[in-house]
């Protein structure tokens, strides 16, 4: 057996002629550097399959990120963890209310977390106190409810913007404190990684769909 020494104990037999003695048997090194071989292409091979399985989740569909900032006070806090929806976007429009990661139009390389307001094509009136909407459904403007903003987050001043083709408002959910589309623009769609699918951290804020409209 392997890893066990093997005693041969040969009885002598008086009456019969001498024999001429065995040769020892060959140490197993074969089969050690055999199965060492055997267990270091198991592990290649369940890493290449993990890889095989991740990377493709982590780039098409997935993504986690961590919150920074307070510019979404209340709904995420500073360090919470999400993961990121990169696939539905595919099939459907971004919808107005929607939490979404993008990268930030004037340094791609960072992400931000905001809350889409106004959709392509439609007018947005910022005031102290109310968002106004208006589109083709509702010509005379419409009044959009945002009950995830505190009433004394809500921006001072007024605002007016006509986004055209393609384009999205987003801000933050805490408006005193949330740098946005008020000040560097709105964005475009090639620009958003998706949508806030799971809160996972911190353990008692767990939430599917964090911070969808209810």
């Amino acid at each position: 057996m392997f890893g066990e020494h093997i005693h041969n104990d040969q009885s002598h037999n008086l009456d019969a002629p001498p024999t001429s003695t065995p040769a020892a048997p060959q140490p197993p090194q074969a089969e050690h550097t055999t199965k060492k071989e055997d267990t270091l292409f198991e592990i290649l091979k369940i890493v290449f399959l993990a890889v095989l399985i991740v990377v493709p989740i982590r780039v098409f569909i997935a993504q986690p990120f961590v919150v920074s900032g307070a510019s979404m006070d209340p709904t995420f806090e500073n360090g919470e963890y999400i993961i990121v929806d990169q696939l539905s976007y595919n099939f459907n429009q971004p919808k107005r209310g929607d939490v979404i990661v993008f990268r930030f139009p004037l340094e791609p390389s960072k992400f931000f977390i905001k809350r889409i307001v106004g959709l392509p094509g439609e007018q947005l009136i910022l005031q102290k106190k109310a968002t106004i909407i208006i589109n083709s459904e509702h010509p005379e403007g419409i009044i959009f409810n945002e009950p995830y903003v505190a009433p004394e987050n809500m921006k001072t001043g007024s605002f007016s913007v006509v986004l055209g083709e393609g384009e999205y408002f987003v801000m933050g959910d805490n408006r005193a404190e949330s740098s946005d589309s008020r000040s560097w623009g709105p964005i475009n769609k090639e620009h958003i990684a998706g949508k806030a699918f799971i809160r996972l951290f911190p353990i008692t804020h767990i939430d599917f769909l964090p911070g969808s409209i209810k």
